[in-house]
């Protein structure tokens, strides 16, 4: 359907009675605090050495785009290329792998039999939820 035309002279009057006030945007949820989507995760230390870093099992929260994730007030961006880490931190540069935990505890990258941390706030979802084992929910290791 063709648009209507408005003749000049009643175009430049409706410019003129118009008064322009300066264009914001709404706050956004996440500017406001609020957390995007989040899931549990394993999140190991590779800098330094290939095998047995420093590793836990805790709640992260995700970018918009996917491609950040947030975790104890640090920021992991996805790191293209590597081949034994798959995100840097962001103020650090330090290599981690990060992934999904697996439901037989297979975590780490090199599946060493050295403990890993679970952060307490998910502790028995872990336990119950992923690895389907709630006589171990209070345990603090995996």
């Amino acid at each position: 359907m063709p648009r209507k035309k408005m003749p000049l002279a009643e175009n430049e009057a409706a410019h003129r009675n118009h008064t322009f006030s300066s264009f914001e945007l709404e706050e956004s949820d996440r500017k406001a605090g609020k957390k995007g989507y989040s899931r549990i995760m394993y999140i190991e230390n590779k800098s330094g050495r290939l095998a047995g870093g420093e590793a836990c099992i805790g709640r992260v929260t995700f970018s918009k785009t996917h491609r950040t994730i947030y975790y104890q007030n640090r920021a992991f961006q996805s790191f293209k290329g590597g081949c034994k880490a798959n995100y840097f931190e962001t103020e650090t540069g330090d290599p981690y792998w990060i992934s999904g935990p697996k439901k037989d505890g297979s975590d780490r990258l090199y599946a060493e039999r050295v403990p890993v941390k679970i952060d307490e706030d998910i502790r028995e979802e872990y336990w119950t939820a992923i690895r389907n084992l709630p006589e171990k929910k209070n345990q603090k290791q995996a």
